[in-house]
């Protein structure tokens, strides 16, 4: 029988150095997971309504007014079944400009409307770029994986041209 060979000091820092390695990793992947779905959840919010529109009115607004976060204006519609608003009111961004007209879709329940279209969709989208770009450094920083770190980060930036392009 051959006896058990004692505990170096070498197999014990190999040991720990393992644990510590697969925690780092399984911590920085959570946190880039985390990111990810956190920017598809607030990109959700307005993509919901810009891409699934079966069933929902849709029109365009002539932007007759703007206030500091949002602008208002009629709303003329597109859709069967929808119906003319004296009034609706859309987000105020770089895209948005008094005196515009913009295809939208109403949110229901109410008279608040989004962009709808190619650049509604991009634009919805946002989010998830920036998610994108955040995890790309976790993944080449916490996890050291450039390439996949790279591809994030080329599809965050692709995505944010595109809405950029569009607008």
């Amino acid at each position: 029988m051959i006896p058990a060979m004692p505990a170096t000091a070498t197999t014990s820092r190999q040991a720990s150095f393992a644990v510590v390695r697969f925690g780092r990793f399984a911590v920085m992947g959570t946190i880039a997971v985390l990111i990810l779905v956190a920017g598809v959840w607030a990109s959700w919010g307005s993509a919901q309504y810009v891409m699934l529109t079966k069933g929902r009115e849709r029109g365009t607004v002539a932007v007759t007014g703007c206030g500091a976060d949002t602008c208002t204006g009629p709303y003329t519609p597109l859709s069967a079944g929808s119906q003319a608003r004296g009034r609706v009111v859309i987000d105020r961004t770089v895209a948005v400009r008094k005196g515009g007209r913009y295809t939208v879709v109403i949110k229901p329940g109410g008279d608040e409307v989004v962009r709808s279209g190619t650049a509604g969709v991009l634009y919805a989208w946002v989010p998830f770029a920036g998610a994108l770009l955040l995890a790309s450094v976790v993944v080449a920083g916490g996890l050291r994986r450039t390439r996949p770190a790279w591809v994030l980060a080329g599809s965050g930036l692709a995505l944010l041209t595109a809405a950029f392009v569009t607008m």
